[in-house]
């Protein structure tokens, strides 16, 4: 009797906010690649972050007509970190993808990812985009700046241009899903756990519909989280500076000291004098606010709060559905 080859599972996990417009088009696109690679079976994991419009109705709907899809819905909006990680977390197959809903990621990409990792024995293999052509020259200018800084500053290899789109084998997603933190900065722990991760360079698409949910300020804050999470650089730089100002501080005095009793010098220079405290006090505050971030941090890390909080999944539509039935 012949011994049955199993079947290996790709999961893909779309994070979706106020996604109604792209998803229909995705979805479809999702199909295609199933049938292509026909020697697999998939799923589809959607995470509905708290979405406003009908992204939820939509995922329902996908989910009754095909029993690969799946999804969890948030009880709000948590964050596509949040998303990224409770897609990880309940996906079920063998290698797990992730992808945006907007398809600038093109799924297309999935069947080469996969001959990668199985021809070529990769644990990951991930896609960069260092170019940011659909970028205005303002937003590359900071992201090109972003990515010297952290490569400069972190723990962890950054690559330029990274996306979150990436195919992985099993074990990495269990190690990424063991960590735990509440804040959390997915591109910084695809490198910390480490792998061996294959990078191909490709081109953004233009999304499929809808505008993106990113402004200037959230891509801000975002930066800020890569480094507070991956680096304690500003910590030490705040140090060397106090400790220069220190030394400043001290020639100074020598030197006016030194100055007057020479010299007789009278007390002026009040208007310097003036500025020079208000430097001095600017770059005291300004390091006290960085502090006061990495305090932050830690004070939601020990608080142990959930990273996300679902609120309802395809498992409850199914026991509505027997419910009914009964």
């Amino acid at each position: 009797m012949k011994k049955k080859i199993k079947r290996e599972k790709i999961s893909l996990v779309v994070p979706c906010y106020n996604e109604e417009e792209s998803l229909p088009i995705l979805y479809k696109e999702l199909v295609r690649i199933a049938k292509e690679m026909k020697d697999e079976d998939f799923e589809f994991l959607f995470i509905n972050d708290g979405s406003k419009d009908n992204t939820l109705k939509i995922i329902k709907d996908l989910v009754k007509q095909d029993e690969r899809v799946r999804f969890v819905s948030f009880s709000r909006n948590f964050g596509k970190e949040a998303g990224i990680y409770a897609g990880l977390e309940n996906a079920t197959g063998d290698y797990v993808a992730i992808m945006d809903a907007d398809m600038q990621d093109p799924p297309s990409m999935v069947k080469k990812m996969y001959q990668d990792i199985i021809e070529e024995g990769y644990d990951c293999v991930a896609l960069y985009s260092p170019k940011h052509k659909d970028y205005g020259i303002v937003r590359r200018f900071f992201t090109n700046l972003w990515y010297i800084i952290i490569g400069k500053i972190s723990s962890t290899p950054q690559i330029p241009g990274a996306r979150d789109f990436r195919l992985m084998k099993r074990k990495m997603v269990d190690a990424i899903v063991d960590m735990k933190e509440y804040n959390r900065y997915s591109k910084g722990i695809f490198s910390f756990v480490g792998f061996n991760t294959k990078w191909i360079e490709y081109e953004i698409q233009n999304r499929a519909a809808g505008t993106s949910k990113f402004n200037f300020w959230k891509l801000f804050k975002y930066a800020l989280e890569g480094i507070l999470a991956f680096s304690t650089t500003p910590l030490v730089l705040s140090a060397i500076i106090g400790l220069i100002f220190c030394l400043i501080a001290f020639i100074s005095i020598i030197i006016i000291i030194v100055k007057t009793l020479l010299f007789g010098d009278p007390v002026g220079g009040w208007p310097s004098l003036a500025c020079m405290i208000m430097f001095v006090s600017g770059v005291q505050l300004f390091f006290l606010g960085v502090f006061g971030m990495y305090m932050s941090k830690l004070y939601l890390e020990v608080k142990k709060r959930p990273i996300y909080i679902p609120s309802e999944t395809e498992k409850d539509l199914k026991e509505k559905k027997e419910e009914k039935n009964d």
